[in-house]
């Protein structure tokens, strides 16, 4: 049996675009996992970075973010360490929280389950305070209404609603 899933994507170092593309074709590849739907891009400044003395500690460019829903029999946690693993391998280097990154992979949305584990949290704890989540998730979700409210309410009560942009720059490959 299929669950539906929604994942974020995102990359601020690199070849920002080639990251976000070899791990979509990584998911692609992976048993158990269909891509159904993958969201435009939007680059957006970094968000929840860790500050020393009111400046950033580590200097860190602009991401580009996306979403995609898939299609998975893994459960949950084999979804998380299949994408841990696209991470390892692309090369993500856990140095600093909320640091730069070449690619990050969230799981945002599992069906209708609700999971708080120390190493997993469903839905994502913070997604529904960052824009440059939700308006991704908007391109491939947008009938949801999350926790009875919709995604032009919850993406106005953003921080970082004015921040975000659509990406015109590279292009994903096609899966």
């Amino acid at each position: 049996m299929y669950n539906d899933v929604f994942i974020a994507l995102g990359s601020n170092l690199g070849s920002r675009e080639e990251y976000l593309s070899k791990a979509l074709a990584m998911l692609a590849d992976a048993d158990g996992v269909s891509i159904s739907a993958v969201s435009g891009i939007y680059e957006t400044a970094p968000v929840g970075m860790p500050m020393e003395a009111g400046v950033p500690a580590v200097e860190q460019g602009a991401f580009l973010n996306m979403a995609c829903r898939l299609e998975v029999t893994l459960s949950p946690f084999s979804l998380l360490d299949l994408l841990q693993d696209i991470e390892n391998r692309l090369g993500r280097k856990r140095i600093v929280r909320w640091g730069p990154r070449t690619i990050d992979l969230d799981i945002l949305l599992y069906g209708n389950l609700t999971i708080q584990t120390e190493t997993l949290t469903i839905p994502h704890p913070r997604m529904f305070e960052r824009a440059f989540v939700l308006t991704p998730l908007r391109d491939v979700y947008p009938q949801a209404e999350i926790e009875g409210r919709g995604f032009a309410e919850r993406i106005a009560r953003c921080a970082d609603k004015d921040d975000i942009k659509r990406y015109t720059g590279g292009v994903i490959a096609p899966i």
